[in-house]
């Protein structure tokens, strides 16, 4: 997360990129590490220190949402660079719908992303709710139809009740097996309704995914 890019730390790439959304109230990092803690403070950075405990960033923020009230929290992951203001609208256009207790965003996938495990697939039904996120390439393409792909971005919107009821949850097996934490939701029957963006983004999971991202921010 302290890692440059372009002269400014990668959390605050994301926060700073965060802040340019109009439609937001609050924005703040939450950290368990003091030394991101300090970083941030000094750089007058909007910052909340929490438990160590947390396995996940759903986790996180329902921490936050004990002290911090709010209609609805967005979790945007710090490892998210280009995040933008649209990707902010249209994930509060899907928690207008007031069924929504959880919602995110998927964008169509690229060539490079449809076999990455990296960039995590998304499957929803016609009603908008998703069916399935795996690493794996998903839907399988058995007979060659060349199916669309989507890829999952990370970033989330919660309501309170949801949060409530993640963290009442033990982690779930698919959540086990695919390292996804939105797993947990589906898993216990919770929908996960999600948007649609043609703005895509890239997470820096990787020394390759960090150059990439350096190489698209770079000024000119």
């Amino acid at each position: 997360m302290l890692r440059e890019m372009n002269g400014k730390p990668l959390i605050g790439l994301v926060y700073e990129a965060v802040r340019t959304s109009p439609l937001l109230e609050n924005v703040i990092i939450a950290t368990d590490s003091e030394e991101i803690f300090d970083v941030c403070r000094t750089r007058g950075w909007n910052v909340q220190i929490t438990s160590s405990t947390h396995r996940s960033g759903t986790e996180r923020v329902h921490e936050i949402s004990t002290r911090e009230s709010a209609d609805v929290y967005i979790n945007v992951q710090g490892d998210e660079p280009m995040i933008r203001p649209e990707h902010i609208s249209a994930l509060l256009g899907v928690m207008e719908n007031p069924e929504a207790q959880v919602g995110t965003l998927m964008t169509p996938a690229a060539e490079e992303d449809i076999s990455n495990p990296n960039a995590v697939k998304a499957i929803a039904d016609l009603n908008g709710r998703a069916l399935y996120f795996s690493r794996s390439t998903v839907p399988y393409d058995r007979d060659g139809t060349r199916p669309r792909y989507f890829k999952h971005l990370g970033i989330y919107a919660y309501r309170r009740t949801a949060l409530d009821s993640f963290v009442s949850l033990p982690e779930s097996s698919l959540e086990k097996s695919e390292r996804l934490e939105q797993l947990r939701f589906l898993e216990n029957g919770i929908p996960i309704y999600v948007g649609q963006t043609l703005h895509d983004s890239i997470g820096v999971d990787t020394e390759e995914d960090l150059l990439r991202v350096i190489e698209l921010l770079r000024p000119g």
